[in-house]
């Protein structure tokens, strides 16, 4: 355990971040699975769900959760797919 008061400091906060970070990459695999499911039902859903999908990936690479080409992977991944889902219907 730590004895320095900034060591404990840095403790607490780390621990605070971890906890807005966790819930940050949480919602944005909820979203991505509710893409992901909207897609495999071929429904119009999906299209409206690219939008916020797309917004919460930003927000993440925004707060440091995941990298710029991660999230620029994801999106481009996510649209061809839709593409092909309404390319397909």
């Amino acid at each position: 355990m730590a004895s320095h008061k900034s060591a404990i400091k840095r403790i607490r906060q780390n621990k605070r971040r971890a906890d807005v970070n966790q819930q940050s990459r949480s919602k944005l695999r909820t979203q991505v699975k509710k893409l992901q499911k909207a897609l495999g039902e071929q429904g119009a859903a999906a299209q409206e769900l690219l939008r916020p999908t797309v917004s919460v990936i930003d927000k993440a690479v925004q707060k440091g959760v995941i990298s710029r080409n991660k999230a620029a992977r994801m999106k481009s991944r996510l649209t061809l797919r839709l593409n092909a889902a309404s390319a397909a219907a």
